[in-house]
């Protein structure tokens, strides 16, 4: 079974204007709802690929309750922790011509140490060998930096597959733990380490750092660029499709779904990124904050290429 698990979830609300305007008044020409969180957006694509998971997280209040009635409207299974105070809502705003937008994200409601321990508990009774879990996004307040680390050593000692995608201090410590694979973008890649990764192979040096922190394997992802992977056998990159760029808001979740999509199949991670790039490429080209459908992704995968890098370090 795959699971994914986002502690701080939200209603992600979008706001389509023609313009970006400060300090005025705009007018919304198209708004959007959608169940957000980073491990929900994971969930929301691997049901487009055919292929079932089981949403976790902390919700609270109606909000909660509109996010959890709405991830089971899709076809998603989803088993919370309910916590006092409500569900966060991000409000982004869009001008598509030419492309902009603004995001802001709420901070969500407080967290208890009992529920934390709760969570803990959850994720012990429910993981098994062979299982993945792709662990993801912020935390909400009240959440020690370390819960990550914790939950990855929870998994691990299941047998289990633990994904990590999330930034700063409960990144570097989530990496101790040895996950099986973490994905930070390239800002969050530079912010951990010190070193830059605005190129391929300053990318690639890069993981190689985070690498040596303890992930048995380490993605960035490059948005327009693709993506690059290092790990015991060396190093890879991966090259995205060209695409109409839309909203790439969500397309590093969908590379992170089609990534363990590929591997929870059996296939060696540098291949599985093949997916993952195609995933988020089919999002990226999709309007609002749609996720990409399998027949995109099958078509996109076909234009990503995946070359070992010879010169790692």
């Amino acid at each position: 079974m795959i699971y994914t698990l986002t502690l701080n979830p939200g209603i992600d609300r979008e706001l389509s204007v023609s313009e970006i305007l400060f300090d005025h008044v705009m007018r919304a020409s198209a708004w959007r709802v959608d169940w957000g969180g980073k491990g929900f957006n994971v969930s929301r694509l691997l049901k487009n690929m055919q292929t079932d998971s089981v949403a976790l997280g902390f919700l609270g209040g109606k909000s909660g309750e509109m996010l959890r009635d709405g991830l089971q409207s899709l076809g998603i299974s989803t088993d919370f922790v309910w916590v006092n105070g409500e569900t966060r809502t991000n409000i982004s705003i869009v001008a598509e011509t030419p492309y902009h937008y603004i995001k802001v994200n709420e901070p969500g409601p407080t967290i208890s140490a009992e529920q934390v321990e709760m969570m803990l508990q959850k994720v012990s009774d429910l993981a098994h060998a062979g299982d993945w879990w792709v662990l993801s996004g912020s935390l909400p307040p009240g959440v020690p930096a370390d819960i990550y680390a914790r939950l990855i050593k929870v998994i691990r000692q299941a047998n289990a597959f633990a994904v990590l995608d999330c930034e700063g201090e409960a990144l570097r410590l989530g990496c101790r733990e040895k996950p099986f694979l973490v994905k930070p973008n390239h800002l969050e890649a530079e912010k951990l380490t010190g070193s830059t990764a605005q190129t391929l192979p300053d990318a690639i040096k890069t993981a190689g750092l985070i690498y040596k922190m303890g992930a048995e394997n380490v993605v960035i992802s490059m948005g327009e660029m693709g993506a690059v992977l290092v790990n015991q056998s060396g190093g890879w990159t991966v090259s995205a499709p060209e695409i109409q760029m839309r909203n790439p808001i969500g397309a590093g979740d969908s590379l992170v779904g089609g990534l363990v999509w590929g591997a929870s199949r059996g296939l060696p991670v540098h291949e599985a990124l093949k997916w993952g790039v195609a995933c988020g490429a089919a999002t990226a080209s999709l309007s609002g904050t749609a996720i990409g459908t399998l027949p995109l992704v099958e078509e996109l995968y076909r234009k990503v290429n995946c070359q070992p890098w010879n010169d790692l370090i």
